[in-house]
């Protein structure tokens, strides 16, 4: 067992809430976890040494604000350091919806926490046993919220957080929820958040992960589908002294729909590792996902998706596509497509691609009369805009294009 987890697992004795009776079991189950190493699968190409001996401060009393992005209209919950510095009583609500502190006992929060996230995830469990602050979203049967919510999580220099994010869709409610992470000092940050969709359901969901430089973030989203519910969900993730994410989605339901896209981009130096896992429990399923990494001069990206689809999960359809774009020979990708298949009557289909830049393709542009760089830039970056494309809030792809643009420009005069 490492330093840093000891120290976790000392300081957890001390948490005590209304949560304590759910994070005993999660504290003795961490107990019992080995320190990943390079025998361990899960964490084959991602080294945690770097958090090993970690020692940062547990609070702060630092704020900030969200990021500006316009015509979003979001309504905003802000936490820095792990610290909810929203006043979530003074929030105007659409109608429909209802937002709780992780700290207020609630239906919502006591049937989610820790249940729909996997237990095998080592710092899901840490965040278990030390999120003491979160936000509980509860949207009301047919209620169809409209204005997007939005949680912002900043990371600051030399500060070691965690935070909780719950949310209950009832039966035929819609809502669109966004996680977006930021900060490039010196820290240490688990997200990690659980949505239980209800029958017919529907949910959009963004994980905008763009800690960088020094940050470490490591986080997940999980996902529990029933009946009819739909998921539309995007992941856009830089690359930083290390981020890991993790992605599960549960087909627990008949004729359930889960469309999963992921980009990340990566400048020199850094780390990004995305796992994914789709479990198909029930018939009728349908899951499409792609992800589309491009990564700059020895910097190393880590995908790894699974499909599982269960004995009794007949007509699923399964798709999953990893496409991956290397700036430089120093670049590294490590990806894993895995379907693991026991029903006999299913549609799947899985594939991985890494590639470096199409020299014809940039010929040609050259000899058009355009700037090398740019026509490096409109080759590369036009990789991963299809996927921007087809996010549903215009706004926030508005937003994101030049931003993504403009860091993928950055990359590009690194190498």
């Amino acid at each position: 067992m490492s330093q840093w987890l000891a120290n976790v697992i000392e300081r957890a004795a001390n948490v005590d809430d209304w949560l304590t009776p759910i994070r005993s079991g999660a504290l003795a189950e961490l107990k019992q976890k080995e320190w990943p190493g390079r025998r361990t699968e899960a964490w084959r190409y991602t080294s945690l040494h770097k958090v090993a001996d970690l020692n940062l401060a547990s609070t702060s009393e630092k704020t900030a604000t969200a990021p500006e992005v316009k015509g979003l209209n979001s309504l905003d919950l802000v936490f820095v350091d792990g610290r909810l510095i929203s006043d979530v009583k003074q929030l105007k609500l659409p109608s429909g919806i209802t937002i709780n502190s992780l700290a207020e006992e609630s239906d919502a929060a006591a049937s989610l926490f820790a249940k729909v996230k996997p237990q095998h995830h080592l710092f899901g469990l840490v965040n278990d046993v030390l999120a003491r602050q979160g936000i509980v979203i509860d949207v009301a049967t047919d209620a169809s919220v409209k204005q997007p919510i939005r949680i912002v999580n900043v990371a600051t220099a030399g500060v070691e957080s965690h935070q909780r994010v719950l949310v209950r869709l009832a039966k035929g409610s819609q809502a669109t929820i966004i996680e977006h992470g930021v900060g490039n000092d010196d820290s240490l940050n688990t997200a990690f958040a659980e949505y239980d969709i209800g029958d017919d359901a529907r949910l959009e969901h963004y994980r905008l992960a763009l800690q960088e430089g020094q940050a470490i973030h490591v986080g997940g989203s999980h996902f529990r589908l029933h009946n009819q519910s739909r998921l539309n969900s995007t992941l856009v993730g830089y690359g930083s002294q290390l981020t890991r994410l993790d992605v599960d989605i549960e087909h627990a339901g008949e004729h359930a729909f889960a469309k999963f896209n992921n980009i990340y981009l990566l400048a020199p130096n850094e780390h990004f590792d995305l796992h994914s896992t789709i479990e198909h429990a029930q018939p009728n399923g349908t899951t499409e996902e792609n992800a589309r990494g491009i990564i700059g001069d020895k910097a190393k990206a880590v995908f790894n998706g699974r499909i599982h689809i269960h004995r009794h999960a007949q007509k699923t359809l399964a798709e999953l596509n990893n496409r991956n774009l290397l700036l430089t020979r120093g670049a590294q990708v490590n990806t894993k497509p895995e379907l693991e298949i026991y029903a006999d009557d299913v549609q799947c289909a899985h594939g991985a691609t890494v590639a470096e830049i199409d020299e014809e393709a940039l010929y040609y542009l050259l000899t058009r009369g355009i700037d090398r760089q740019q026509a490096l830039v409109m080759l590369n970056f036009g990789f991963v805009q299809e996927l921007l494309f087809q996010m549903p809030n215009r706004a926030l792809a508005d937003w994101l294009q030049p931003i993504l643009k403009q860091r993928f420009e950055r990359m590009m005069e690194q190498q």
